[in-house]
């Protein structure tokens, strides 16, 4: 997930952003254009009723807003819940701006960006009637960091906020009823935040639907998930692991408490666990409105979306996600880092490019860990590789490769394991090319395939697991909590984010020099300052060879002709912007 930088000053990484392929109107007629949804919503309306129809090839890691990860289930939350910022509803550089939600305004700083102040709206009431306070806020807060059992999402409240001494144990085991003492409601509308240092990118976190509130005597910990209380303009009837979620209007929204959301569809209905190849041939079909992942379109189907009558239904946006695959530090032989080196030099990027869709669907050669759409990037590349004529790495990249395995003691290779997600089937074929090009410098792979609903919960996100395992390297797609270098790094590199499950730093770096800088970055007032700090901080990450980045994602997304406000958000990775949308 992502959301933006100091008091809204917009970081808009989006220089390079506007350059996304917006203006290719040549369609063939019929349709808003090609890429005419990066850039712009497109089919706009406000016409209200009908049945907003959603699947998906998994499940959320879980509908909770307090333990939820996974960009599209923020997306999604964003219809039953309320955080105190959101994005602007829009496309492009616009969805990039972060705005006040259930708050009047974005956060008041003060104590040198130690404290921050939020005003929460009058009037917002739950889908039962009972009215939004700002207990409810710092209570979803409490649940969503210092509980035992919500571990899905990250951890950045814990990590800033100053704690009760002795510790707070959090709400589940806390009896005092005190709660944490470093976020004060001094009255109902009114909630501040005390931080132990200063974090200039507040209003990005509070983005998060962490801060979306959870009333105390409705909360039923793991449960919860079945029995949401919605504080948006849609309540959760049902919601069916592995099946089926269905949404239909909460009837004490006021439109008047809430700006930014027109509430269009009567219901929204999403199928989960749907074979990916039969969602797109119902998007096709016109039988289903939106595969919510936010993948695109798959292999088999990208040259029918291309045909001349289907194209101006396409956008091809440069996402905002890093495909890459992680080197687990503590797995052997990779706990040596000449060892990772050594698959730094042999993983042809460009073979998994091809896999997962070459260059239109699949994305652009990554050297790095930030991608180009995030402030802070610097371009550079300490591993570079070279192709053979005939394909393949040429010869001088594999002896670099060779080389590097002399200096860990395993001149002949190693075996190890390497996961990716079952349902994502270009996940799988591009774990499958690296397992070819590996193997030439003897370095042999078994690949591992676990269901994205369960994949950092139960297995690679679990260090436990990981090493009993011996799973080495494991494939995933990130994209910035916020676009920043902070927003995008902290989750997967700073060692403050491992943890027992539901982790998302799998190669499990605790590197102080790294940890230390990205505190310092953070705290720093300074835009400029912090932005530069950021690219040096990649390089540190990629000293250590314990991320492969493999391609700056892109993705070939289609938006059937009776979807109303389809636009591709860029906080949300570079998918459709969920919020509000309808259908004709």
């Amino acid at each position: 997930m992502r959301p933006i930088a100091v008091f809204a000053a917009g970081v808009v990484a989006a220089a390079g952003l506007a350059a996304c392929g917006g203006g290719d109107s040549g369609d063939g007629g019929g349709g808003a254009g090609y890429n005419a949804g990066v850039n712009e919503v497109v089919n706009k309306s406000d016409k209200k009723g009908g049945t907003l129809k959603l699947a998906s090839s998994d499940d959320f890691d879980s509908p909770d807003p307090g333990n939820t990860y996974y960009a599209f289930s923020q997306n999604i939350a964003r219809q039953y819940g309320r955080a105190l910022t959101t994005f602007k509803p829009g496309a492009g550089k616009e969805s990039l701006e972060v705005v006040p939600d259930l708050a009047t305004d974005l956060g008041t700083p003060s104590d040198d960006g130690k404290t921050w102040t939020y005003k929460l709206r009058t009037g917002v009431k739950y889908d039962d009637g009972t009215t939004v306070t700002s207990k409810d806020v710092k209570y979803a807060v409490e649940r969503s960091n210092y509980s035992t059992e919500l571990q899905l999402g990250p951890k950045y409240f814990k990590q800033y906020l100053v704690d009760n001494d002795p510790p707070y144990k959090g709400p589940y085991d806390d009896k005092s009823e005190k709660g944490l003492e470093s976020i004060e409601t001094p009255d109902d509308q009114t909630i501040v935040f005390h931080l132990s240092e200063p974090f200039a990118e507040f209003d990005y976190l509070v983005a998060m639907s962490q801060t979306m509130p959870v009333p105390k005597a409705k909360d039923t910990g793991l449960k919860y998930e079945n029995a949401i209380v919605s504080s948006g303009p849609y309540k959760v009837d049902n919601y069916t692991r592995g099946k089926s979620m269905t949404m239909s209007r909460n009837p004490h929204w006021n439109k008047s408490t809430d700006p930014i959301r027109k509430a269009l569809p009567d219901k929204i209905e999403i199928q989960l666990k749907q074979n990916a190849d039969d969602i797109d041939q119902r998007l096709l079909a016109g039988t289903l409105d939106m595969d919510i992942s936010g993948v695109g379109v798959q292999a088999g189907t990208q040259p029918k979306v291309l045909a001349a009558d289907q194209k101006p239904f396409v956008d091809n946006p440069i996402q905002g996600f890093l495909r890459f695959m992680s080197l687990n530090v503590h797995v052997k032989p990779l706990d040596n880092v000449h060892c990772r080196i050594a698959v730094q030099y042999a993983t042809d990027k460009v073979a998994a490019q091809t896999a997962y869709g070459g260059p239109l669907a699949g994305g652009d050669v990554a050297t790095t860990v930030l991608p180009p759409t995030v402030d802070g990037y610097a371009k550079f590349d300490l591993y570079p590789q070279k192709q053979a004529e005939n394909g393949g790495l040429d010869e001088a990249t594999l002896a670099k490769a060779k080389q590097e395995l002399q200096a860990c003691g395993k001149p002949e290779g190693f075996k190890t394991k390497i996961s990716a997600r079952s349902d994502r089937p270009k996940e799988v074929a591009m774990a499958q090319a690296i397992q070819q090009s590996l193997k030439k410098v003897g370095i042999e792979t078994e690949i591992v395939q676990w269901p994205a609903g369960d994949y950092f919960n139960k297995y690679v996100g679990v260090p436990d697991y990981v090493h009993e395992h011996g799973v080495g390297m494991m494939i995933m797609a990130w994209a910035a909590d916020w676009p920043t270098g902070y927003g995008f790094l902290a989750q997967i590199v700073h060692g403050e984010s491992i943890k027992p499950s539901g982790g998302t730093n799998l190669a499990e770096l605790d590197d102080p020099k790294i940890n230390n800088a990205l505190d310092d970055a953070i705290s720093n007032t300074d835009k400029a300052a912090r932005l530069k700090a950021y690219g040096e901080i990649d390089k540190m990450v990629m000293q250590t060879a314990a991320e492969v980045p493999l391609v700056y994602a892109k993705a070939l997304m289609y938006r059937p002709e009776r979807v109303t406000n389809a636009g591709i958000t860029l906080a949300y990775g570079g998918m459709y912007d969920y919020l509000n949308m309808g259908v004709e």
